[in-house]
């Protein structure tokens, strides 16, 4: 994240970062991350980090290749931590276990409204907590890893 700290700033990151941030998520996708020009990739980061809309930042992300919903949580998520947590797998069960969402059990196949579903209950936690939502969603995420049996992708 520190290695980040100035795209918000510019709002707009370079390939190089892009692949950081990609490879920090998922680096087994790095060949569909390594097939977006340099010039693509900064129209697409000025655009997203541009906009207010939530919806659209996160649509804009995922028109790049290789880019799922959990990989532009993560983008959005280095770049900065204090407004957005990673779509993630773990935390995804822990708050189905919970009740707190009610579909997609086994934490996969994400759409942008789980998203948008899973980014309010993390900003309303964070917000009676009084804490980044980043910190929110990795303390979500180590109670998943206490709590797990079994393996993580059955």
């Amino acid at each position: 994240m520190k290695r980040l700290t100035g795209v918000r700033s510019r709002r707009e990151f370079s390939r190089a970062e892009f692949l950081l941030m990609c490879r920090w998520k998922s680096p087994r996708a790095m060949h569909h991350y390594r097939r977006n020009s340099a010039v693509r990739i900064r129209d697409v980061a000025r655009a997203a980090l541009g906009t207010r809309d939530e919806r659209k930042r996160i649509e804009l992300l995922t028109g790049l290749r290789g880019v799922s919903v959990p990989i532009a949580s993560s983008i959005l998520t280095l770049i900065d931590p204090k407004r957005y947590g990673v779509l993630d797998i773990r935390v995804w069960q822990l708050l189905f276990a919970l009740d707190v969402v009610t579909s997609k059990p086994k934490g996969r196949g994400f759409s942008v409204d789980d998203w948008e579903q899973y980014l309010t209950v993390l900003r309303r936690h964070a917000q009676e907590l009084g804490a980044p939502v980043r910190t929110v969603e990795y303390t979500l995420f180590q109670c998943h890893r206490k709590w797990q049996t079994g393996r993580l992708y059955d």
